[in-house]
Order: C-alpha cells, then structure tokens, then sequence
C-alpha cells in the first residue's frame, strides 16, 4: 500500500516527542488508529505514554508498556484508548483473542510493533516511525510520519500545523489538553516562558450531507463551515467594547488560530451548577447593551476581504426545528403522518413571521454558560467574556436571551429566569423609550420554543449520529423550558398540538 502523505521531524528529546503526540493527539479520536514503529528502544512506549497522558490531561499517568499484557484499555475523558504491543504475536489471527480484531470504532488505538501483524492492519492508519537520531544526543529522535488511506488528510494537516506552531513561535511550547464541545473543533493550551495561549483547531467541514435544498444541515442554518467567521466575529466585539479573545496568530485557510486565554472562570457554581446571581445579571446587561447598539451587517477580515453575517431566515429557523422531526420523534416511537408534518411546518411558518420581521441584532447564537467566561480583573460588562459567536446572525434579540436564561447545560429556576428577564427588559426601556416590552415577552416565547425544540433534536442526532450519548441528559432540562415557554398564549395552538404530537423525554 502507497502512503498517501510522508513527513519527518527531528525530536531533540523527550519533551519534543511530547510535543508531537499532543499535536497529532489534536487531530484524531475514536476510530482512528496509530500504529508506532522502530526499533528496541526508539521510544515507541514513551511516545505512545506521552499521547495518553495528554489526553488524560495527566501528566502523571501510570502507561506500562503493555509487552506483556499485550493490550492495554484507557477510559479518558473524551473517548477510549487501547494501546497494544505485538512484539509476542506469531499469528495475527491471535489478534482477535487479545481483543484486536476487529479492532475497536469507539476507541483511539495505539499499535507497537505494528509490522507483527500486517495483515491486520488497517487500510487507514497512520504510522509514526522512531529512530535514533546519535549525532543529536542520546535522547533525539527522528520521526517519520506516514499517513495511508483516508489518514492522508490527518497526516496533511499535522504536518500544516506543525508549520503554524513553528512560524507563531510555539513549536516547543507545552501542550495541555482542553475539553471540546458538540463540534468538530478542538483546542490546547500552550504554555511558553510569557504566558499561556489557547490554539484552536478549526477545520474546514460542513455538518452533514447536502440535503437540504442541496446544502449541507450547517450551510442552510448558516453555521460557521471554516474558522473565518470566528475570527471577523472576534474582531467585531472588541471594536464594539466587548470582551471577545484577541487573535495572536491565524491561518485562515487551514484554519488554525492562537488566541488570547480567558482562563476557566465560569459563571456558574456548585454542584449541581447553578447561576451565580451577580455574574448572570453582568451577561444579562451585556445583551441589552448589544443589542441597543446600531451594529454592522458586514465586517472586516482581512485586508482584502470581508465577512458578511447571514441573516437568520425563516427557512433556516425552519430547518432547525426540523431536527425534531427527524430524529427525536423516532427515538421516542413517534412518527408523523405527511399531513401531521405538513400542519407542522405550517404553524411554524407562520409563527415565524414574527421573527422576520423583528428588529435584527448579532444574534451569537450559543450565549450560555460553557461559552462565556467570568473575567474578574475587568470591570462592568466586560467581565462577561465570551469564547464562542463563530455562528453568529442577524435575527431577533429575544434568541440570545432565552439562550443565556434557558441554559442548555444547567437548570435556571423560573425565579432567576423571571428575574433577570425583567432585568434585561428594564435595561432596554431605559434606553430605548420605544421599546415594546409586550412584544418583546411574546417573541422571547416563540423564540425559546423554536430554540427548544431544535435541541431536542440536536441532543438526539448527538447521540446517535455522532455517539455522544451524554447529551441526552440535557432532553429533560429542555422539555421544561420548552413547557414554559408554550405556555405564553400566543403559543396556544403550537402547544396543543406538541400535546397531541410529541412524547417527553426519558427521565
């Protein structure tokens, strides 16, 4: 089999490898594998321990070499890892009595001595040969990094990020691992002699086939498919006051970023977490001062380029709650006749006619607390950070409300939600006598149950699209806000037929 992509790295020592397994630990996850090769003594255990300690996020981490246990199984935070030595195999259809074939879809797997059993080797994989290197010390290495297959692209794409790392001055920096989110993103902190930045991983992908009206789920509901709206975004805060991170370094075409840390201060305490009071009400502020603010529609990205926010339109409002349809309703036995589906769509349709015509604001789209980071040193609003608005639109502002008090993630009692919804309103009437209060309460009710519904559906696709079943904790949480939010009277028939039509969640 021809590699598809080959690099070489020289390691100067221990620390180097380290370096190296943590960057190619960034780019790959469950199903991939890895197979470390050379000779005795290369460092094929060292640098398998290093990957898993960084992905332990534990430095201290207890990896034996598993010569003689011939298979070793890590439960990390993310996903599983097996790491394997074949060295005692005679046969690879021993594989299949030490647990390896075929091998795991759900773990990342890491393979010593991989040349024992080449039949049984994937078609795509990635090696990672080990050599002394003498003329350096006893402790360099050299590195030659193949990809085969489909890994190809990995190898490609650690071999650009290793260029990035150099160019930006952080090629010997210590990685520490950062847990991701419900994307394809991923991050490190990197730690120099002058401080601690954040380098984020932003491929480019679009979620999902094109099937929406021949785009994919992300391009027809307008969420960001490469690291440039992130970046214009970024740069969109800050020039209107917000606490938004600085971007150090960027490459914006393979989409690589370092960034500004705002540490890990959240805004919320206690377990399980609740909203702490003061800090809510400084992200409740924050939102009435953005969207009192005249905002542009279009911002600078580079020097001869620009990024224009997509308006959130009805049809991908629409497309967003369809992920109920399409993969809640048949999680919970229920499926909707083509007349059902059909009256559906209609009342949506036309419930949503009040969104379109609403005054249009940055709607940041995920303005909740995994997303917004307390900054103590800073003062007013702009103790708020906020470290996730690559997904930004222009919509109504209600939406970002009701995503602040309606946290996905963590229960908000209906006395705070109540509270600081008053607090919000307040805040607008002061400075914006023509406010409408009435009608911003009915369309933070429409808002909330199209927000809801849509991550029911979310949560479901998480779990069995993407085998992320830990979402699904969330359901019950978001049936109840949806439940109040059905509640307002404007919502009468939409909540008839949710009763009639759609199941609750599994507790």
């Amino acid at each position: 089999m021809s590699p598809t992509t080959t690099f070489s790295v020289v390691l100067a020592d221990e620390a180097a490898t380290a370096h190296l397994m943590a960057d190619l630990a960034l780019l790959t996850g469950p199903g991939d594998v890895i197979t470390l090769s050379g000779d005795l003594g290369a460092g094929k255990t060292a640098a398998a321990r290093a990957m898993l300690r960084y992905l332990a996020g534990d430095e201290t981490l207890e990896v034996p070499s598993p010569t003689f246990t011939l298979v070793q199984n890590y439960e990390l935070p993310a996903f599983p890892a097996v790491h394997a030595d074949l060295y005692r195999i005679e046969d690879p259809t021993e594989l299949e009595e030490i647990g390896l074939a075929p091998l795991p879809d759900d773990a990342l797997t890491l393979i010593e001595w991989p040349e024992r059993a080449p039949s049984a080797l994937p078609r795509d994989r990635i090696d990672v040969a080990l050599s002394h290197a003498d003329p350096l010390g006893p402790s360099a290495r050299s590195a030659e990094i193949t990809g085969y297959g489909k890994a190809g692209a990995q190898v490609e794409r650690l071999k650009s990020l290793r260029t990035f790392l150099q160019e930006a001055g952080y090629i010997d920096a210590r990685r520490q691992r950062m847990a991701g989110d419900a994307s394809t993103r991923s991050y490190a902190r990197l730690f120099r002699h002058d401080g601690v930045v954040i380098l984020m991983n932003f491929p480019r992908r679009p979620d999902g086939p094109a099937i929406y009206n021949g785009k994919s789920y992300s391009a027809a509901v307008h969420l960001a498919e490469d690291v440039k709206p992130f970046v214009a975004m970024a740069n969109g805060l800050r020039e209107q006051g917000f606490s938004a991170p600085s971007i150090r370094h960027s490459d914006l075409n393979s989409g690589f970023l370092i960034t500004e840390d705002f540490g890990s201060e959240s805004l919320i305490e206690g377990d399980p977490p609740r909203p702490i009071t003061e800090r809510y009400e400084a992200a409740a502020d924050m939102l009435a001062v953005l969207h009192g603010k005249f905002l542009p529609e279009t911002l600078p990205l580079t020097e001869q380029a620009s990024y224009a926010i997509p308006v959130f339109d009805t049809e991908a409002l629409l497309i967003e709650i369809g992920l109920m349809v399409e993969w809640y309703l048949p999680d919970r036995g229920a499926r909707l006749s083509p007349d059902e589906h059909e009256q559906f769509l209609a009342m949506w349709r036309e419930l949503l006619q009040k969104a379109a015509v609403a005054p249009k604001t940055w709607v940041l789209r995920d303005f909740h607390s995994p997303n917004l980071i307390w900054l103590s040193q800073r003062s007013g609003i702009a103790r708020v950070g906020v470290i996730d608005f690559q997904d930004t639109v222009l919509g109504p502002a209600a939406y970002d409300v009701v995503s602040l008090l309606q946290d996905a993630r963590i229960d908000v009692p209906e006395t705070t939600e109540l509270t600081l919804l008053s607090r919000y309103i307040k805040a607008r009437r002061a400075a914006e006598p023509t406010f409408d209060p009435g009608a911003f309460a009915e369309l933070y009710a429409l808002m909330s149950a199209q927000r809801n519904t849509r991550l029911l559906g979310t949560f479901a696709r998480l779990n069995r699209r993407d085998g992320k079943p830990q979402y699904l904790r969330h359901q019950p949480r978001i049936w109840t806000y949806l439940s109040r939010s059905l509640a307002h009277p404007s919502l009468q028939h939409l909540r008839e037929w949710y009763l009639a039509h759609v199941p609750p969640p599994l507790s």
